[in-house]
């Protein structure tokens, strides 16, 4: 049986943040089997070189890596260069990569505070920016990676939690403001999902989580690379402005 999805990508472009682990690695695996070339972007060039998963993709020149640190604003504008020259479209972008905080309002210093804030907002818009103008053109799909944490109310995740619920705000913003050139822009918020910044959680409050959650078991990073292949395909072709909750049902 023919595959309906197959190449439902074919001739896109992507940029993917946080593209060599976790959920920005399996997306970029699933865009580039249904057609895309991504540009992943990713903290430690170093890295790349051992990722066995991406070697056939970089030797084929379906994956071209960009360094980005998004701890630091000069990164930001040296990715968005070196993409700018190296193509003159972009189609989709995945903002995924983030950091997590556990710690209580009290004790989260605003330095703390800020350098959260730098990496799950500020620099991410950066490069929305940037990469916004080279989808003008054509017009195109953009998917901010979110968390359940944004709308969930839990201790322990004041800065963590604000800084995703920023994103899901800056999303509806972007949506409307960027409808008039053809681009779409959604956010997904998992809940507990199978990764490296999972692992690191307290496994009392993780059980919690998922205990709260209908399905009761955490996602995996397919559900999260799925949901964005279909948002950032023509099937969502009318779906902008919302935040799709990938959270097992959490009540």
């Amino acid at each position: 049986m023919v595959n309906p999805l197959e190449g439902i990508l074919a001739g896109k472009q992507a940029v993917i943040t946080g593209a060599n682990r976790g959920i920005g690695l399996v997306i970029s695996l699933l865009f580039m089997q249904h057609g895309a070339t991504v540009y992943g972007c990713i903290r430690n060039m170093d890295e790349i070189q051992n990722n066995d998963v991406l070697k056939p993709y970089l030797e084929a020149g379906q994956f071209i890596a960009v360094e980005l640190n998004l701890a630091f604003e000069e990164s930001v504008k040296s990715a968005v260069k070196a993409v700018r020259q190296s193509t003159k479209q972009i189609d989709i972008l995945v903002n995924n990569a983030g950091i997590a905080s556990g710690a209580t309002f009290q004790m989260t210093s605003i330095t703390d505070m800020k350098a959260l804030y730098n990496v799950n907002f500020f620099h991410p818009m950066l490069l929305t920016q940037g990469m916004t103008r080279l989808m003008i053109r054509g017009g195109g799909a953009i998917v901010n990676i979110s968390s359940s944490t944004a709308q969930s109310i839990e201790p322990g995740t004041f800065a963590y939690g604000t800084s995703k619920a920023a994103l899901e705000r800056a999303t509806k913003s972007l949506a409307l403001e960027l409808a008039a050139m053809n681009i779409r822009v959604n956010a997904i918020a998992p809940g507990i999902t199978q990764t490296d910044m999972a692992g690191e959680m307290d496994e009392a409050a993780k059980s919690l989580l998922v205990e709260k959650s209908a399905m009761k078991r955490c996602a995996t990073p397919d559900d999260i690379a799925n949901t964005a292949l279909f948002l950032c395909s023509d099937l969502a072709k009318h779906i902008t402005g919302q935040v799709l909750n990938v959270d097992g049902g959490l009540i």
